[in-house]
């Protein structure tokens, strides 16, 4: 029977005798298998090599010195008998192999003597005192290769540190020739920037752009959505930094691993629109068999939701409450920390009638429960998670848009001639008692809004149709109050729905559910109602 019997490293030999910093030594022995740990006197070793459970080898460490060679393992230690001589050469480097120009950033090979005790290498500029440590890459008593770094001229000296058995010295400047350090800095011939909207796409032209690590308006640093040596293109960003309206700041760059930077301009002009604006957002109605599971649409944050994160990231609480989210129709029940949780936000649906209708999530107890998260009919990937009644949490409501109508009829041609600058309680203010917003009459709101309204006779049942709509709503949302029998009651805020496209697929009640899509543009009030 064959037994292995744990025990503690037994160091039988070792070789050479004496080494450098960087040396390798090679240990025969006993168990050395488990061994975890490697001292030379007490300084711990890198384990560069286990060979077998007889043989390991270990690197002599920086600023060792000669001492006895120890092993650890989970059972014990063991200690050779004989101390290995650690040997405290300089580094002699060979003149006539240094490349006398580099680039930042690229790797640079030295040639010499005892390159393998060098413990760093440093870059200092012609007449600086700031060193610069280079990344060593590898190295072995003939030569060293480390990546040229950051330095801050183009003339610089290369210095060796290493230890010579009792402090840590350095080669001096003049040991190697001067090098010529290619910094390429990024120069932008660019110097028109004028006022921009957050949003645009600016482009800079110039040299060595592609040296360029970020750009930044203000202190707000932009995605870079194109970099090339000659062009570089960046989105001007929105922060809450920047008020709503004119904005005048800098733009500025950084390169160089980010320790240089630029600035370009202190009069970058950012206009920061007094309206969320979504352009060309896609959903799809409660059909499983679509490209894509994503239903939900928030005018708060402009983002389309696929229904695998109904649950957690746009109406958690509907999920958590079900039924019991509303008292009734657009009539929340939940806190109003609760409430104000949830973002606002909208889908579309088939109905048996084989029509395609908008909705709000809190004016139907049935309508969630018929979105899946996947193509499964099974009740656990419902959204919901069961095929029971559940409200959504904000409560929305809708007006069309009549084009025949005058004072609707303005508001659409201020959409549509891109003159829709403000949404706030100046430009569309309440009248509780007149029953209006703005001009806009809210007597008779509705709930839901399906395309025989949005889209008279455009779609008709049971027939595929892919075709532009041009159509408009208001969509206004509720506080945590809900939708009075007044409907300019208790606005927290409202917007604009530009319906642009619908591929149209929906049949009536014997066939799958509707997997119609809607495209649309959303225009979004940011501020809530001051009453």
């Amino acid at each position: 029977m064959n037994e292995t019997i744990a025990s503690a490293p037994v160091i039988e030999s070792f070789m050479p005798a004496q080494g450098s910093v960087g040396s390798k030594i090679v240990v025969t022995g006993k168990a050395l298998n488990g061994v975890t740990t490697a001292l030379l006197g007490e300084k711990e070793c890198e384990i560069a090599e286990r060979l077998s459970n007889t043989s390991l080898t270990i690197e002599v460490p920086n600023e060792a010195r000669t001492g006895k060679i120890t092993l650890v393992n989970a059972e014990g230690e063991g200690v050779s008998e004989s101390e290995f001589a650690v040997e405290y050469p300089a580094p002699l480097a060979t003149a006539s192999s240094v490349q006398r120009e580099v680039e930042m950033g690229n790797k640079m090979l030295i040639s010499g003597k005892n390159m393998n005790v060098i413990s760093a290498v440093y870059f200092t500029a012609n007449g600086g005192t700031v060193k610069h440590e280079a990344t060593v890459i590898s190295k072995n008593v003939n030569e060293i290769v480390f990546t040229v770094p950051y330095v801050e001229k183009d003339d610089a000296h290369v210095t060796f540190a290493y230890y010579d058995g009792t402090t840590t010295q350095e080669t001096a400047a003049d040991l190697l020739p001067m090098l010529n350090v290619k910094r390429y800095q990024p120069e932008v011939t660019t110097t028109e920037f004028g006022d921009n909207s957050v949003g645009d796409e600016i482009t800079l032209t110039g040299s060595y752009l592609n040296k360029i690590n970020k750009v930044f308006v203000g202190d707000v640093e932009c995605m870079v959505s194109l970099q090339t040596e000659n062009t570089l293109k960046f989105v001007v960003p929105y922060s809450d930094k920047f008020v709503d309206g004119h904005n005048q700041t800098s733009l500025s760059i950084t390169y160089f691993d980010g320790i240089e930077t630029r600035t370009l301009t202190e009069q970058f002009g950012v206009n920061v629109p007094f309206v969320y604006f979504w352009k060309d957002k896609v959903i799809y109605g409660q059909g499983r068999d679509v490209e894509s599971l994503a239903s939900f649409f928030s005018p708060e944050t402009g983002l389309v939701y696929a229904n695998s994160l109904w649950r957690t990231a746009v109406d958690p609480i509907s999920y958590k409450y079900q039924a019991n989210t509303c008292a009734g129709k657009n009539l929340p029940k939940v806190t109003e920390e609760e409430y104000n949780s949830v973002n606002p936000y909208f889908f579309f649906s088939g109905v048996s009638a084989g029509t395609l209708q908008i909705n709000t999530p809190a004016g139907s107890n049935t309508q969630l429960r018929n979105f899946y998260m996947i193509n499964n009919s099974a009740d656990e990937y419902r959204v919901t998670g069961a095929n029971g009644n559940c409200y959504g949490t904000p409560c929305l409501s809708f007006v069309y848009l009549n084009p025949t109508e005058p004072t609707h009829k303005a508001i659409i041609d201020q959409i549509k001639n891109g003159a829709l600058e403000k949404i706030d309680e100046h430009t569309f203010p309440i009248d509780v008692a007149g029953k209006k917003i703005g001009n806009i009459s809210v007597g008779a709101v509705k709930q839901s809004v399906n395309n025989t309204v949005f889209a008279p006779g455009v779609f008709a049942v049971g027939a595929e149709k892919s075709a532009d709509v041009d159509a408009f709503i208001l969509v206004i949302y509720y506080n945590v109050k809900g939708q009075a029998a007044n409907a300019a009651e208790n606005i927290k805020r409202i917007g604009f729905l530009h319906i642009k496209h619908v591929d149209f697929k929906l049949y009536n009640n014997t066939k799958a559910p509707s997997s119609s899509s809607v495209t649309f543009d959303m225009y979004w009030m940011k501020h809530d109602y001051q009453y």
